[in-house]
């Protein structure tokens, strides 16, 4: 509040659960009119923790506007907190996606020599989910394992390999041989480790669950072929076949399939590398800002 005071802005933007409490809260009492937050998830406390559903809608009262990042945020928005529709702002993330491609092949080279991956090392299956069960990484694992059967020299690559189920994460892990796979909990170079990447995985574990899900924008602005299931923004621009391979929830099987399906079709895994790259031009970083600014106006 005292910091609200010194600046006395037009409008506050929060983003974040902590921050929108806090944020929001305070520009409230202070009297600040127009109050935005952007709703980074979706039914994460209807399905988990659902005591904390009060406090979503506590900041649905406090704020004016409210961003929906995804077509799923604004529905659990709309029919499961019955926020009013002229309330709720439809505004996708914004990448600068570009910098997926045009990036300097020595980057690469040094991830890979940071990660001791050989040259006979293929494929290299990538994942970038945190440990967390409706994530999916937990079907990714056995798929992985019958790769290794067609592929001895297969590697799969876990980024942001941390979270609340990490222990039963690492039960399965410990199925698979020592030397198939790396855990990265944190890579400061996102464009060049998309690169390392011949195969990108990314399962949630229902349609509602994933707010947004940026690794499906990065995946496929990064030209890697993908295998998808359906959740948060997905939902509206992955199309089988066409830009992605699309798994059902929870299916090892499909998501074995599914790889083995790009690394032995090169038209297949062209098709998707392309309509990929085309299918996310509607991400740009200057579409999002020029949509935040006519908010914000």
């Amino acid at each position: 509040m005292k910091l609200l005071l010194r600046i006395k802005p037009n409008l506050v933007h929060t983003h974040l659960f902590d921050a929108n409490l806090t944020g929001l809260l305070a520009a409230k009492i202070l009297g600040i009119k127009k109050r935005i937050y952007t709703r980074h998830h979706s039914t994460y406390h209807h399905d988990n923790f659902p005591h904390a559903v009060k406090y979503d809608k506590l900041c649905n009262y406090l704020a004016t506007d409210i961003v929906a990042i995804s077509k799923n945020v604004k529905k659990v928005l709309n029919s499961k907190e019955k926020v009013k529709e002229k309330k709720i702002h439809l505004i996708n993330h914004g990448f600068d996606l570009d910098s997926f491609i045009n990036l300097d092949k020595t980057l690469v080279e040094e991830l890979r020599d940071k990660y001791k991956i050989e040259p006979d090392n293929f494929p290299i299956i990538g994942v970038v989910s945190r440990y967390i069960k409706w994530k999916g990484v937990q079907f990714i694992i056995p798929a992985f394992k019958k790769i290794l059967e067609e592929y001895p020299n297969a590697k799969l690559i876990l980024a942001n390999a941390n979270g609340p189920d990490k222990e039963y994460i690492h039960s399965q892990l410990a199925t698979l041989p020592k030397e198939s796979y790396i855990e990265i909990t944190f890579e400061t170079n996102l464009f060049a480790l998309y690169q390392l990447f011949d195969v990108f995985v990314h399962v949630p574990i229902n349609k509602e669950i994933e707010a947004f899900g940026q690794t499906y924008v990065e995946a496929l602005a990064a030209r890697v072929p993908s295998v998808f299931t359906l959740s948060g923004i997905a939902s509206e621009f992955v199309e089988n076949k066409n830009n992605a391979l699309v798994v059902d929830y929870k299916n090892s099987e499909q998501i074995h399939d599914s790889i083995i399906q790009i690394l032995v079709n090169k038209k297949l895994r062209e098709t998707l590398i392309q309509n990929g790259r085309k299918s996310v031009e509607q991400f740009k970083l200057e579409i999002f800002i020029n949509k935040l600014e006519q908010l914000y106006v």
